[in-house]
């Protein structure tokens, strides 16, 4: 496994850089690409082609990262914290941890008093978490992150919903209510499925995408600290929670809070899939304005496609005239 092209730019190793990006790029020329726009985010002049440079842009230490997160951040970077950030706190802001850690007791208020019973719908838990995730690998670069995002928490509203309104009615009725039983079963095994297939495995994909090489490291360990600090707030306040407002009440809460991440996500979040680290940075920092930045970029990008393709056929032309 070689070391990353862009670490070994930041060494001046320039030869190594290359021939990492030839093996990993689909052609030759988006390889060209791809170290022109790392050797410019290092600060190496475009036409400079040696194997072993000097490199006068090093990256800062560990006070100049968190100044430049959150003491003077620019546009782009601020951008990136609040969406890198955001999708971390809204994946377990709406509930999918009381789900899978109190299933048994959402199933108990259903109407489901049998231990073997519920034993077997957390089984039906796991399960479906389990298959769903391995459609997300194999979907995911198929698809794209905000479809399949948007797709996923779209579908978390509508099963928390109609889960709350199931166990709303069964909470209100005095006998039991088969429909709404069969219902709040159905509902929870259906958002357990739409969180596994864009929500869960694309926060963590996501976030990893978007932050620059700088500061990656400190913008990931602070976004998984927001989504564990969230998980064990959710763990531990859904008893407390379900008791005030009713059972049914907390996920028709859940479900409002991943509606506003619906909102949040679609207003916020650029595409990243295809994308380089240098390009995704590039579509930050507009803020709700960010597909005409995405427009730009892209005509930026066919631009130097159609350049770089003229220069090889150049250069081809000329060793054929040798």
């Amino acid at each position: 496994m070689p070391e990353s092209p862009r670490w070994l730019v930041m060494q001046g190793r320039l030869g190594d850089a290359r021939r990492v990006l030839v093996k990993t790029s689909d052609s030759t020329e988006e390889a060209h690409m791809r170290l022109a726009d790392i050797k410019e985010a290092a600060g190496i002049p475009e036409h400079c082609d040696d194997e072993v440079v000097t490199v006068t842009k090093k990256r800062g230490d560990g006070d100049s990262v968190w100044r430049e997160l959150f003491i003077s951040p620019t546009p782009a970077v601020l951008h990136i914290l609040i969406t890198g950030v955001g999708i971390h706190l809204f994946q377990q802001a709406s509930g999918i941890d009381a789900v899978v850690l109190y299933g048994p007791r959402i199933f108990e208020k259903a109407g489901i008093k049998s231990e073997t019973d519920k034993l077997l719908c957390t089984i039906a838990i796991g399960f479906t978490k389990t298959v769903f995730i391995l459609v997300a690998t194999f979907t995911l670069d198929k698809f794209g992150r905000r479809p399949l995002l948007l797709t996923s928490v779209g579908g978390m509203v509508a099963t928390l919903a109609l889960l709350g309104t199931a166990l709303t009615v069964i909470d209100h009725s005095q006998e039991k209510v088969t429909w709404a039983v069969a219902m709040a079963i159905a509902m929870t095994l259906a958002y357990v499925a739409a969180f596994s297939i864009g929500a869960g495995p694309i926060t963590w994909v996501y976030s990893s995408e978007i932050f620059p090489l700088k500061l990656r490291a400190t913008g990931c360990s602070l976004g998984t600290g927001i989504n564990r600090v969230t998980s064990g707030v959710v763990s531990m306040t859904f008893i407390s929670l379900y008791k005030a407002i009713s059972i049914g009440g907390s996920f028709f809460l859940y479900a409002s809070i991943a509606a506003v991440g619906w909102v949040f996500f679609f207003t916020l979040m650029p595409e990243t899939q295809g994308r380089t680290l240098e390009e995704t940075e590039a579509l930050f920092g507009t803020f709700f304005r960010w597909r005409s930045r995405q427009r730009e970029v892209d005509a930026k990008k066919a631009n130097n496609n159609n350049n770089s393709q003229l220069q090889m056929g150049t250069l081809q032309a000329a060793n054929n005239n040798k």
